[in-house]
């Protein structure tokens, strides 16, 4: 058990470019804080700032919407251009209704708007995309993250590259985890006895999920603290990734 966890702010990371060295900047972020990176130390990075740095960008004056784009747009009042954006990034559409796309990404993703997004970006004719491999990004970021600091074999630490999404059932958003380096994203219960001799049998819980949520505390969607440190969290050392999170299809029940 986890006694005491402690949530830090990035502050003060800037605009991000594409090509930015984010390793970098989050790096030289934490030491204008007077803060250090220490082992066990948890990153919990949004998804925005590494899109960007990806160059995962897309200018709308460069996009050409479909008929079906300019359909939906015309029938809900939307910008074709950000819709056809939408659908070019979908595996599939899983509903669409009052004005709502709810898509399935390429990675396997159930959101609205295929993690299209046109907040913070600096420049209302331009939108974000997801990352093309999020567990690729969270991967290079934490060896990144290794290297700055001086010890790029021996610094454990993990990364969480996190989204805001909506949930079944549920009013407003919250931080999940898209991508997961240098921990397990899922403690499994399954088979352990709870306090009172019951062996439990679904128990499994996503605590990459968790700590995503958790650091957004600290970030806020308008203060631009697009990343932050949790510490004291008693993290399993592993190399899952965000993929686990991702329900089979074979026991979804709502396909």
């Amino acid at each position: 058990m986890n006694s005491v966890l402690r949530i830090l702010p990035i502050l003060n990371i800037g605009e991000v470019s594409p090509g930015a060295d984010l390793g970098t900047l989050i790096f030289d972020a934490i030491q204008a804080s007077d803060l250090a990176i220490e082992p066990g130390d948890i990153f919990v990075i949004t998804q925005k700032i590494v899109s960007k740095a990806e160059g995962r960008i897309v200018n709308l004056d460069d996009v050409q919407p479909s008929e079906f784009a300019q359909a939906f747009a015309r029938q809900n009042n939307k910008d074709a251009r950000h819709v056809e954006v939408v659908l070019r990034e979908s595996r599939r559409i899983v509903r669409m209704d009052r004005g709502v796309l709810i898509a399935e990404t390429r990675h396997g993703f159930i959101c609205a708007n295929a993690g299209v997004d046109e907040s913070n970006v600096n420049g209302a004719q331009q939108l974000t995309l997801l990352p093309v491999d999020p567990d690729g990004s969270a991967r290079a970021l934490r060896r990144r993250l290794q290297e700055v600091a001086g010890e790029p074999d021996n610094l454990d630490v993990a990364v969480i590259i996190s989204d805001t999404w909506g949930r079944p059932w549920r009013t407003g958003q919250v931080n999940m985890a898209i991508g997961v380096a240098g921990m397990a994203p899922i403690i499994d219960y399954r088979g352990q006895l709870d306090p009172y001799g019951y062996e439990m049998h679904a128990s499994m819980i996503a605590v990459a999920d968790e700590l995503a949520a958790a650091a957004e505390l600290v970030m806020g969607k308008i203060d631009r603290v697009p990343a932050a440190i949790i510490r004291g969290y008693d993290y399993t050392p592993d190399t899952g990734d965000g993929r686990a999170l991702l329900r089979d299809a074979s026991t979804d029940m709502f396909r």
